[in-house]
């Protein structure tokens, strides 16, 4: 065969790792159907195991042998593993799968020295990391996704990487490719918080129209007032925090500055560009009496959110006269 005749696959993102897993796989067996593929823990492995499952088969057909979790292999299985990658056989393809760290660094070392090549894995931490993989997810499914959709996403469906790329497939199977903050928003409507951080950005945006459209979508699915006027206040600090954040400061030192990720701090300056000082303070004022209102003080919370909603947009396109 004429593919690396041993794959390591180094990292803890388990959906990562089953990919490389499957693409080694996928690319033996475009070349040869037949190939079979073997899949082992270390808890399935004896010493001896390796050079029978490595012998030259029958029926001339080729193999992947997926070692996983080679960091727990013992001394001698791991001396085994090193002394077959030496001369790997020429109808099989061993993949050996390991966290990385220091736990069976001689294996990984041994590997790297012997030039397998390498996929790496890392675990996917930070959010504009996740919001990247989304993006190259919908992509991989042929569609598009605008930055703010994608990172609506990750603040709908959490951290894990196989619900984000179940909800990528899904997505550009009902949108035809075309993925925008409103489909996030109403394909995942259970999901309250995402709902009321959609009717703050259209409200800081200047959008009445799709601001109410999403304010009155957003109640009719049991969305609570007060969550709403929490993503308002949340969007609304978040312009005053980063209006008054000093002029010279940039990139990593504003983000520990504020406390915000690099990502957020982007989209609020987008956004602030529509703003004043007075404007910020006008909506900050208009989001306490609602606060106040769905609390308790209004009779309808519907209206008093409209109102307010409304008030938002009001002070954003006054501050030039201001």
């Amino acid at each position: 065969m004429s593919f690396e005749p041993v794959v390591l696959v180094v990292g803890e993102e388990e959906l990562l790792v089953d990919r490389a897993i499957g693409d080694v796989a996928a690319s033996v067996r475009a070349d040869d159907p037949e190939a079979e593929v073997i899949d082992l823990a270390p808890g399935g492995l004896e010493p001896g195991r390796i050079a029978e499952l490595t012998s030259p088969s029958l029926f001339g057909s080729g193999k992947v042998l997926v070692v996983r979790s080679a960091q727990d292999l013992g001394k001698d299985l791991t001396a085994e593993l090193l002394k077959y990658a030496k001369t790997p056989a020429d109808d099989v393809v061993l993949v050996v799968v390991h966290l990385g760290g220091a736990k069976g660094k001689a294996l990984l070392d041994g590997l790297v020295k012997l030039k397998a090549r390498k996929i790496s894995c890392p675990k996917v931490t930070k959010v504009g990391e996740r919001i990247d993989f989304v993006r190259a997810e919908i992509r991989r499914a042929g569609g598009k996704i605008s930055p703010d959709a994608a990172r609506g996403l990750v603040e709908a469906v959490g951290n894990d990487l196989r619900e984000l790329a179940a909800a990528c497939s899904q997505l550009v199977a009902d949108t035809g490719g075309k993925v925008d903050d409103a489909a996030v928003a109403r394909y995942y409507r259970g999901r309250a918080e995402v709902t009321g951080f959609a009717v703050a950005d259209k409200a800081i945006e200047g959008q009445l129209a799709d601001a109410l459209e999403q304010l009155r979508w957003a109640l009719a699915t049991g969305v609570a007032p007060v969550v709403i006027v929490g993503a308002l206040a949340q969007g609304v600090r978040g312009l005053a925090k980063v209006g008054g954040a000093p002029r010279g400061a940039r990139g990593a030192a504003l983000a520990k500055e504020l406390g915000m990720p690099p990502w957020k701090i982007d989209k609020l300056q987008r956004q602030l560009r529509g703003w004043s000082g007075d404007g910020v303070a006008r909506a900050l004022t208009a989001i306490a009496e609602a606060d106040e209102q769905v609390k308790g003080g209004a009779a309808d919370p519907a209206y008093a959110l409209e109102k307010t909603i409304a008030d938002i947009v009001t002070a954003r396109s006054q501050r030039r006269a201001s």
